[in-house]
């Protein structure tokens, strides 16, 4: 699996349908109409994100391998 960064990420559950609520510190919290789920996001930077992170939030978004 490709590491994306938390900037890439977030494109990706927007166009998923998912809202920004807030941002806390470096971390950007999203949610979705109908679900109790909230999904933080850690941005810094070009950082990458950890691969056990990254399939975590995938799996919850319903984002497919390859999208990205």
């Amino acid at each position: 699996m490709k590491a994306i960064n938390g900037k890439r990420l977030c494109q990706l559950l927007e166009a998923k349908g998912w809202e920004l609520k807030r941002i806390n510190g470096s971390h950007n919290i999203y949610a979705k109409a109908g679900s109790i789920v909230r999904i933080s996001v850690p941005v810094h930077g070009n950082k990458s994100l950890k691969i056990g992170l990254q399939k975590h939030h995938m799996k919850i978004a319903g984002i497919d391998e390859s999208e990205l």
